[in-house]
């Protein structure tokens, strides 16, 4: 207070509100009251009864007096005085009792504020939800164009013991958060605020203030006061009230010294006693009761001319809102269909650019391939000639050559024709030979039979002549039979050594001659076989044509040693 002494005419105040900082100069007699008003006057705010200005002191928050000057209360001893500006008391239904924007969108900082520090338990799926409606409310609807993954790393969206509750990355989270994000499309910024206050006060600490107090045994409770009236809590479970009293059925609070006195409506419920262990405790207590009744009674009762004038307002603003904002959907639609039809002409434009650019690039392909194939026509043309020309030179050639194959099939014919007569002569040669080989057989067996005549002859001639020894020749007995002499003469002509010679002399020349007749064969038969042996197809050849060749080559033939025997 020496510092403020100092300075007796004006202290300088700075206010914390929940969006900004804002500094102000005051006046050393300025109440609570004058401070407050010009504070809501710089916000716009009418709906001033939800809020007051808070300051610390020592170990407990106090609410600035508004009748009571404010140098005069225990602010903080500094310069500037830090206040904060917040919201005091809580609605029961937002919906219905928010009238201003801005009462809204204060409200949902402080909520929101009090949800992530966790002074207000959240269930994670509803973090989850409400996170949603935060990031409606900051960055509007969701465009997939512009919210691309990881547009949320930098926002504190969940509270800490939601994330560490389970075993997700950050991506995951921002990926569960949009695809709430993306189902709010169509809401104003004011209405993601609203749709996160109905769910936010539907939780149980929504709106409560915790006092630590004593019952009449000592035993440690928790006091919670709210808008629908005071609540008994054990220390360690700040969810569920153990006992709770409505304002419409407490008939008196009060306090002296460090004893707090609930009486209830019904006298014949008993009075309720509690203690608190600090004076400012005790104020920051009943001053939350006889406000928070204070609204809880006044929503009961029909509204005042003020409140009416500016529900009125509010509506008419809505209205107006409404109205602009389905102007402005519509133009924004119609806006977004002109876009549409302007990209899609835009895409047609370059369809049909692409659709030129292409037809001339095969306007520009064909006329080279138009050209190449000019080329290639022409050389075809050429090549045409060509392979006439080779074709009739090909018929010359094939013509010559079935010219030839034909003067080569008649000389095959005419060997074929002279190796048969060749192979027929040499057979009538073999027959002949056979036969003359039979007539010397004949002929030899007639000559031993002669022989072996003659030598009987002889014989006999050698008896005879023995036996006739004595006697001359001239003294030939008469008796001797006329008949022998003849016999004699003629053993003498059939058996003559120069006739047997004459014959041998003959067979052997037939022989010879027979020889060299064969030779002569052998030889005009190799001949023919080597003229004819580049036209014989082995292919053809038959088993006996076979045999026959291996005899030939082994030198094997069963005429040759018939005159050997």
């Amino acid at each position: 207070m020496e510092l403020l002494k100092s300075k007796p005419k004006n202290f300088r105040v700075r206010i914390c509100t929940m969006e900004s900082d804002m500094e102000f100069s005051c006046e050393v007699k300025w109440k609570g009251k004058d401070l407050f008003d010009l504070v809501c006057r710089t916000l716009g705010l009418r709906e001033t009864w939800f809020f007051g200005l808070q300051y610390n002191i020592k170990d407990t928050v106090a609410w600035l007096k508004m009748e009571k000057r404010v140098l005069d209360q225990e602010v903080p001893q500094e310069e500037p005085i830090t206040l904060h500006f917040l919201a005091k008391f809580y609605p029961e239904n937002a919906e219905e009792e928010l009238v201003q924007d801005i009462t809204q969108h204060l409200f949902f900082l402080q909520v929101k504020m009090k949800i992530l520090e966790e002074e207000i338990h959240c269930p994670p799926e509803a973090s989850v939800l409400l996170a949603s409606y935060a990031v409606h409310a900051k960055y509007g609807d969701y465009d997939p164009n512009v919210h691309k993954t990881g547009f949320l790393a930098e926002e504190e969206l969940l509270p800490k013991r939601v994330i560490n509750l389970y075993q997700m990355t950050a991506e995951m989270w921002e990926e569960r958060i949009t695809a709430c994000y993306a189902e709010h499309r169509g809401r104003t910024r004011d209405e993601a605020e609203m749709e996160y206050l109905k769910i936010a006060q539907d939780l149980d600490m929504y709106g409560v203030n915790y006092f630590l107090i004593r019952n009449k045994k000592g035993t440690d409770l928790l006091l919670g006061v709210d808008a629908l009236g005071l609540h008994i809590y054990e220390p360690d479970n700040r969810l569920t009230p153990k006992c709770s009293f409505p304002w419409n059925e407490i008939r008196n609070i009060s306090y002296s010294d460090k004893e707090f006195t609930i009486k209830p409506l019904d006298k014949k419920t008993n009075v309720f006693k509690f203690n608190s262990s600090r004076l400012r405790v005790n104020k920051l207590i009943l001053q939350l009761c006889i406000g928070n009744h204070d609204l809880f009674m006044r929503r009961r009762r029909v509204d005042s001319l003020e409140v009416q004038q500016m529900k009125a307002q509010a509506r008419e603003e809505r209205a107006r809102k409404q109205v602009e904002r389905q102007r402005l959907q519509r133009e924004k639609q119609l806006r977004e269909e002109a876009e549409r039809a302007r990209d899609d002409l835009e895409r047609r434009l370059i369809q049909l650019q692409d659709e030129a650019h292409m037809a001339n690039e095969a306007l520009l392909r064909s006329e080279q391939t138009a050209d190449l194939l000019a080329e290639k026509a022409q050389i075809a043309e050429e090549e045409a000639k060509l392979l006439a020309q080779k074709a009739a030179e090909a018929e010359t050639e094939m013509q010559r050559i079935k010219v030839t194959a034909i003067r080569g099939q008649e000389e095959r014919q005419l060997m074929e024709q002279k190796m048969l007569e060749a192979e027929m002569l040499a057979l009538k040669m073999a027959k002949e030979s056979e036969r003359r080989a039979k007539e010397a057989e004949q002929l030899r067996q007639d000559l031993q039979e002669a022989r072996e005549s003659e030598r009987r002859a002889k014989h006999k001639l050698l008896e005879i002549t023995s036996c006739l020894h004595p006697f001359s020749p001239g003294m030939l007995p008469d008796s001797m039979p006329p008949d022998l002499s003849f016999s004699r003469e003629n053993l003498s002509f059939d058996f003559k050594d120069t006739d047997m010679k004459r014959l041998s002399m003959e067979i052997e020349k037939e022989k010879v001659e027979y020889m060299e007749k064969s030779k002569h064969l052998q030889e005009q038969l190799n001949e023919l076989k080597t003229e004819i042996e580049s036209l014989k197809m082995k292919e053809r050849e038959t088993p006996l044509d076979i045999i026959h060749n291996q005899n030939t080559e082994q030198g094997t033939n069963i005429h040759k040693w018939k005159y050997y025997k």
